[in-house]
């Protein structure tokens, strides 16, 4: 599993011009669920993503999770994590798990974010998402398990 972790202001998620998703601040954290990827890579995740420190304390350091700061998490499915081009200009998707398989992961990673007490939006799986996101710092940090 990868993930990408952006610190985020007021960040929402719509799929056919709906408003599905929002939150007022913390993480949009896209995953990517690679084949062979089981509920103990997305407990691991989890628990990283929860215990990230990356929100600024009273001394402008970052020292503050996303449950310390009263922030939340938009969880985004994102196959494309695993897109390889190093051949050609064509990514291939073959290591990214199939859906069968990736969606019941996306749900458990979810859960697995809930169970750290942060409130956690989510989008919709395998569904054109259109992502408005306001990205503070910026703070990205990759992590992949």
């Amino acid at each position: 599993m990868k993930v990408v972790v952006q610190r985020v202001g007021k960040t929402s998620l719509s799929v056919d011009g709906k408003l599905v998703s929002e939150i007022p601040f913390g993480l949009a954290v896209y995953l990517g669920i690679k084949a062979g990827d089981t509920p103990a890579q997305a407990d691991l995740i989890a628990k990283k993503v929860a215990g990230l420190r990356i929100f600024e304390d009273e001394n402008g350091k970052m020292n503050l999770a996303v449950k310390e700061v009263g922030g939340e998490i938009l969880l985004i499915s994102q196959f494309t994590l695993y897109g390889d081009c190093k051949k050609g200009f064509r990514p291939s998707f073959t290591e990214a798990a199939r859906p069968e398989v990736a969606a019941p992961l996306y749900e458990y990673t979810a859960e697995r974010l809930r169970a750290y007490g942060i409130p956690v939006k989510t989008g919709i799986f395998g569904a054109d998402m259109k992502i408005n996101q306001y990205n503070d710092g910026p703070v990205t940090i990759v992590y992949e398990v």
